[in-house]
């Protein structure tokens, strides 16, 4: 789980207090990595994009936040909404933008940078899998998942997001894995058919 964001550091932040900003989102980057990489996924085997998205919500965060004001409701609420939209953004792009790129050489060395084959495959496979079941549960099913389980947000930040109770969120989350793992089970018998 994330620790709440402290509210002092986030008024200093907000005055443009450079230490604070940085720390600010030294505590926040993280999670919104693992927000844009489950939202986005790999994009040919990697998470560039996702990264790239997570980096334009900092930058978006840093314009933002002389325009924050704290009217009760958590601070993740402000980040993640600028989240959820930065990745739509991608998302429609990734669309407009579907054309494969002519790749300018390829090396006669081995890349030993990167996994083996085998093991690249099975991480897109199992990513790809996970991502399907995703795509299959109701957008409010899938962001409640994303920003408990991936981004490690409390029950109270997420219905901020998302405009619930935390009880309620606590439900929807509690239907939306009991989904997943229906879902996935489903998956395992169809292939083993």
């Amino acid at each position: 789980m994330t620790a709440a964001i402290d509210t002092d550091l986030v008024r200093r932040a907000a005055r443009r207090d450079a230490d604070a900003m940085a720390v600010l989102l030294t505590e926040l980057r993280p999670g919104l990595v693992r927000y844009c990489r489950a939202r986005l996924g790999r994009i040919g085997g990697a998470y560039t994009t996702a990264d790239d998205v997570a980096q334009e919500v900092c930058l978006a965060l840093l314009r933002a936040l002389p325009t924050y004001r704290d009217v009760g409701k958590p601070f993740s609420a402000f980040v993640y909404g600028i989240a959820a939209h930065k990745v739509a953004d991608a998302q429609r792009a990734a669309v407009r933008n579907s054309v494969a790129a002519p790749v300018a050489e390829i090396s006669d060395e081995p890349d030993t940078t990167e996994p083996g084959p085998e093991q690249s495959a099975e991480r897109n496979d199992l990513a790809r899998r996970l991502s399907g079941l995703l795509a299959r549960l109701s957008e409010t099913h899938r962001e409640i998942v994303l920003l408990r389980v991936a981004v490690g947000l409390s029950a109270e930040e997420v219905g901020e997001v998302v405009g619930m109770t935390a009880a309620a969120v606590r439900v929807t989350q509690s239907r939306a894995l009991a989904r997943l793992r229906t879902l996935a089970a489903d998956s395992l018998r169809e292939v083993a058919a």
